[in-house]
């Protein structure tokens, strides 16, 4: 017979007016813990006092599984021990999948009234205690929230994750040796994993009982099997015991037991090396080199110990025949030099050894643009830029894609204002790279200052060709505002200002683009309430430009706004404005429309010693009044 759910649920009502402190703050927090389900749960929710373990399995899943195993879910659901009747069973899984539903729904308060009432049910249910837990560890109740995780355990110890989200929360609660033992029996029972015994590796390493660690080092030897990390660990923990012939030892087993694998026996050669054994690391070295004499490791590690033993001029050749060798490939040259490069610099010497060894190095038949690269990095890092020129250079001939080395190259070209050499940087470059719209800005600029009016136009109309949904939609603007300056060169002011509409409508902020676009509206006496609009967002922006201040300036002047418009030419005189003739004499005009001849003369004759070619400005000066160009 079927009971009746309406009971059972005013108990859980009751149930949760006694905890209403618990559901208050409940109801407050805006957190969805991670859901799972009982025999498949993972960890335990971090805020500030707990971590997740493993893998979270998703609610859903969880429910359709319930659904259609629900006699798998019970006995794995409760303590083993406990037998609970087929309506009880049932009962659980109803309560408990509602919880975990309302908890998704973040209805909290009401959730943790079911998961209280599926304890009712059934005390030692690892799911419901899991869920609990969780709670107690958001309300950073942490006594409670570890005795409810405990039980969890207890009650299901074939859990994985049950179990690691355990040892988590006893080491931030820094209860190490319980998480010692929880570790040692997961190790036990979950001899799969590796996970308990790394753990305990770092437990054991931390409280530095060297003994343990060993061990733990040891079993997982048998485990995985011998290796080198395993083997170098073992070696340190070794010498930290002060037990140099165990240690020795250990890398030495690594040798034997890969006997054809020479990359140990060099390190076995280093570690001597490092431990002043260097007979043994001799020795080690040359037994390689007399199997292999190309070995690149070897090579390089006998450079170390000529280095070391103060053979300079055979350091120097073990390096020539390192570096200079046909049969070493070029990535471990590479590796080679910037280890060179590093020592150097941690010696605090001089560069000159290590551009003598690239330039050495260069001196071959260099097929690997890597190596040259790395030598022009070196040299614009001793701030050698001319001598990085033809590096990069030789890299972009190599790599004709390395839009890295072309732009390294642009930067210094940039700096001498030789606009040529950036074309020819380039042009072969957006060949190359399509797609790189910096090289199209740079070729535009350089265009510009070469008087190519027609090719600038050309090259920003291939650029927005190569634009995409990822491009920034400045630089989209800075093309077209580009295009805009050039169709006004070429007096097409249709066009002219068709381009900076699409400028300001990938970017209203273009500062280049509103003053171009409103001082060209001014200068034809058109849409100046448009123009005036444009130009105050540059002077908003830069308050200090003597550029925008002038195109403002200029725009009241055009609109019989005189005196606001000396206000913002006096400033822009204030900012290096006096340097330009065309300022000069803007700021003669608006003083005669003020009134101030006296002023407007001193400035028009100014502007006339400057150089300025006005056609009107003699007129000015002969007639001492205002003459409209």
């Amino acid at each position: 017979m079927k009971q009746n759910v309406e009971p059972v649920a005013s108990d859980i009502q009751e149930k949760n007016e006694m905890k209403a402190k618990l559901i208050l703050f409940l109801l407050i927090s805006t957190l969805l813990l991670t859901s799972c389900m009982a025999a498949q749960a993972a960890g335990i929710v971090t805020g500030s006092t707990a971590v997740v373990s493993g893998n979270v399995i998703d609610t859903k899943l969880a429910v359709k599984k319930v659904e259609k195993k629900k006699k798998k879910v019970a006995k794995a659901s409760k303590n083993p021990e406990s037998q609970l009747t087929e309506e009880e069973q049932r009962k659980y899984d109803y309560f408990f999948l509602e919880a975990i539903r309302l908890k998704e729904k973040k209805e909290y308060a009401a959730a943790f009234g079911l998961l209280q009432h599926c304890l009712d049910i059934d005390p030692n249910a690892a799911s419901a205690l899991y869920e609990i837990s969780q709670y107690y560890m958001f309300l950073r109740q942490i006594p409670q929230g570890q005795a409810a995780l405990e039980k969890t355990v207890e009650n299901a110890p074939d859990n994985f994750w049950y179990s690691q989200g355990l040892v988590s929360l006893y080491q931030q609660q820094d209860q190490l040796d319980k998480a010692i033992v929880l570790l040692e029996q997961m190790a036990t029972r979950f001899s799969g994993k590796q996970g308990p015994l790394f753990n305990l590796l770092d437990i054991y390493g931390r409280q530095e009982k060297f003994d343990e660690v060993i061990a733990t080092l040891n079993r997982l030897e048998k485990r995985i099997g011998k290796n080198e990390q395993l083997s170098m660990e073992k070696f340190r923990i070794y010498l930290q015991m002060k037990d140099d012939k165990k240690a020795f030892q250990e890398i030495e087993s690594l040798v034997q037991e890969y006997p054809m694998d020479t990359r140990y026996q060099v390190i076995l050669g280093d570690v001597y090396l490092q431990h002043g054994k260097k007979q043994e690391a001799y020795d080690a070295y040359q037994k390689v080199l007399a199997a292999e004499p190309d070995n690149p490791m070897a090579l390089y590690s006998m450079a170390s110990y000529y280095e070391q033993t103060d053979q300079k001029e055979l350091y120097q050749q073990q390096l020539d025949t390192l570096l200079l060798n046909k049969k070493v490939a070029s990535d471990i040259k590479l590796n080679v030099m910037r280890q060179v490069i590093v020592e150097n610099e941690q010696a605090g010497k001089d560069s000159t050894q290590v551009i003598d060894l690239f330039t050495r190095v260069m001196r071959q038949d260099v097929d690997d643009p890597q190596i040259p690269m790395l030598y022009a990095q070196y040299l614009l890092s001793k701030n050698m830029e001319d001598a990085s020129v033809p590096v990069l250079e030789q890299v972009v001939d190599l790599d004709p894609m390395n839009k890295a080395a072309r732009l390294m190259l642009i930067s210094s070209a940039a700096k001498k204002e030789d606009y040529k050499q950036i074309i020819k940087i380039c042009e072969p470059g957006i060949e190359a790279t399509p797609d790189a719209l910096e090289l199209y800005y740079y070729l535009a600029i350089a265009y510009n200052q070469a008087e190519q009016t027609d090719s600038v136009v050309s090259v920003c109309k291939k650029a927005l060709e190569h634009i995409t949904p990822d491009t920034k939609k400045e630089v989209i603007s800075d093309f077209y505002s580009i295009m805009g300056d050039m169709y006004h060169t070429k007096k097409q002011m249709a066009d002219a200002y068709a381009a900076y509409d699409s400028a300001l409508v990938h970017n209203p902020s273009n500062v280049g683009a509103l003053n171009n676009y409103a001082y060209y509206l001014s200068l034809e006496r058109r849409d100046l309430d448009k123009a005036e609009e444009m130009s105050y967002k540059t002077v908003k922006a830069e308050p200090n430009n003597a550029t925008y201040l002038d195109t403002y300036a200029w725009i009241l002047f055009e609109k019989g706004n005189y005196s606001e418009a000396r206000i913002y030419i006096d400033n822009a005189m204030k900012s290096d404005g006096e340097k330009s003739s065309e300022v000069v004499e803007h700021c003669g005009d608006i003083y005669f429309m003020t009134g101030d001849v006296e002023g407007a003369l001193k400035y028009w004759k100014q502007s006339l010693e400057m150089g300025n070619d006005s056609k009107t400005l003699k007129q000015k000066i002969e007639k001492k009044k205002y003459i409209a160009e």
